[in-house]
């Protein structure tokens, strides 16, 4: 298995290649150290998998798997970050990630993510798992994105992406005001009380 390393913290990055070089099936084809720097690396090396921080600077590693998953499909995408909160998990998860793990776990459950990527499955790291699944509640009928305007649509995307409500007015030239109105708005319309179950229903409603 071709591996990229997309990591910023240069202990990190050596911790992770000397982990992952001590298992024969891995071959390390290369390192980056911001999400621009990752994209371009796996378009031009078309690994078949890469361990993705999420802070990274420049481009961030939701938005950078994003990327690559759009021109890459089959690349396997397993995060490995110290970042927890639910709005970010979901966001890596909609961008297309494999696998999300939290630094500082063992080496066997990095390799567990990996092979559940491998095969095709979906790993979430069990610190975290509890959080997601609480989220993950069954959809009322009254929980669709069909009765949103366009408008609504839009910012909710955005929303799933993990974007604030002042990233989300200057990516559509609203006002924050406007912006909250919107949010305000979709929450009513799909009965739930935070962005992350917002993000739930647009991900189960096939919107991203």
């Amino acid at each position: 298995m071709r591996v990229l390393i997309v990591e910023d913290d240069p202990m990190m990055q050596l911790g992770l290649e000397q982990s992952l070089a001590a298992h024969p099936q891995f071959t390390i084809v290369g390192q980056a150290e911001d999400g621009y720097l990752g994209v371009e690396a796996a378009l031009k090396l078309k690994p078949d998998l890469i361990v993705m921080d999420i802070g990274l600077p420049r481009l961030d590693g939701i938005a950078a798997t994003q990327q690559i998953k759009a021109a890459l499909p089959d690349v396997r995408v397993v995060v490995l970050t110290s970042h927890t909160t639910e709005t970010e998990i979901i966001a890596a998860l909609s961008s297309g990630a494999d696998a999300y793990c939290i630094k500082g776990a063992s080496v066997e459950r990095l390799l567990a993510a990996i092979t559940a990527a491998q095969e095709g499955a979906t790993y979430l790291d069990p610190q975290i798992a509890r959080r997601v699944i609480d989220h993950l509640k069954p959809p009322s009928t009254s929980n669709t994105v069909s009765n949103l305007s366009q408008r609504e649509l839009e910012v909710l995307k955005l929303m799933v992406e993990g974007k604030s409500n002042p990233e989300i007015a200057a990516a559509l030239y609203l006002s924050p005001n406007t912006v909250k109105t919107h949010v305000r708005g979709i929450m009513n319309k799909l009965s739930v009380d935070d962005r992350v179950q917002a993000a739930v229903v647009a991900l189960r409603s096939g919107l991203v």
